[in-house]
């Protein structure tokens, strides 16, 4: 079984053959600017991890992991036009760096380029695959306009906060898990506990999201500590505050919420006071350790040897514990 570090290792060296340089150069150039940052590049790692369960030749299923990196990279040229974020991975976003619609154009295109990708899927999966994939992407839109639909609603609730997040992020790693094991050859049974392996760590990678960008070392992050508390976003931390406050304690987060303008550096710090006041970063902790604890159960019933599953388990550690 291969590493983590094996096989991102390996996935960059791919990434960074890939020849970007196409006419015209204004739609490509933002697809190689994105694709050359770098990243985690987590979900790929977790189609290839999932193959290597059953598979050891990695290198048969690169095609569809590359697509999913590519796909994952287009919604973040779009989430952060609509999030109107200035920094990604440390540099502006393409959106800022070029413009808006050179960031839709080159996000489309992106999109396009991710199913050549999946399309060189082995032909005895390709369907299966496709259909996956394809569902995948629809939830991940589903997902992103729960998202924007609670930017102007006052009463969304934890639960909803919950299934969002799992729509928006966790299904893209519970698709990489899952493609990974119907390409090894695993069973159906083995291929969904993948899947659900890699949904219940995508909504603890979430939450751990929340967390750092209120408590997160901005040096560390590669995004604005407080961007969520400045602009009123709609995490788990904010939903279980406003539920949590009571008198003076409700009274200042709502002025906070409803000030217009506000100073941004005083509005991110007396939030997190409240938010501390509140221990809301306890709650948000909790909620995150079950859905690890949740993750942990389902690969330990995928049917291999517990060594193979060593390198997914410890992955799934380093997710929680990160600090970007």
């Amino acid at each position: 079984m291969k590493s983590f570090n094996e096989i991102s290792k390996y996935i960059n060296t791919e990434i960074d053959n890939i020849n970007w340089t196409k006419e015209p150069v204004g739609l490509y150039e933002p697809i190689s600017y994105t694709m050359k940052q770098g990243g985690k590049r987590i979900r790929p790692a977790l189609l290839l991890m999932a193959y290597n369960l059953f598979q050891d030749d990695i290198e048969n299923a690169i095609k569809p992991a590359i697509g999913i990196e590519v796909f994952h990279n287009f919604t973040l040229l779009h989430d952060d036009i609509m999030d109107k974020a200035s920094i990604r991975r440390g540099k502006p976003t393409v959106h800022i760096k070029w413009d808006e619609n050179t960031a839709i154009l080159s996000g489309d295109v992106m999109q396009i380029i991710a199913y050549e990708f999946i399309a060189q899927t082995e032909a005895p999966y390709l369907k299966e695959v496709l259909l996956l994939f394809s569902k995948t992407a629809a939830e991940i839109c589903e997902g992103q306009q729960y998202d924007m639909e609670f930017e102007t609603r006052e009463d969304v609730s934890s639960e909803e906060y919950l299934e969002m997040i799992r729509l928006k992020t966790a299904v893209l790693l519970g698709c990489s898990l899952q493609i990974g094991a119907i390409l090894g050859g695993a069973s159906q049974e083995d291929a969904k506990l993948l899947y659900d392996f890699g949904v219940n760590i995508g909504i603890a990678f979430q939450l751990k999201d929340d967390l750092l960008d209120v408590y997160g070392d901005k040096d560390i992050f590669g995004k604005q500590i407080g961007g969520d508390i400045f602009s009123n976003k709609k995490t788990f931390l904010l939903i279980h505050a406003k539920n949590k406050a009571k008198d003076d304690i409700s009274e200042k987060l709502e002025f906070w919420l409803k000030k217009e303008n506000p100073d941004r550096e005083s509005k991110i710090n007396e939030v997190t006071k409240i938010y501390n006041q509140l221990e809301v970063k306890n709650i948000c902790e909790e909620a995150m350790n079950s859905y690890y604890k949740k993750a942990i159960a389902n690969l330990d019933f995928v049917d291999v040897s517990s060594t193979k599953k060593q390198e997914l388990r410890k992955l799934a550690e380093k997710l929680l514990h990160r600090n970007d």
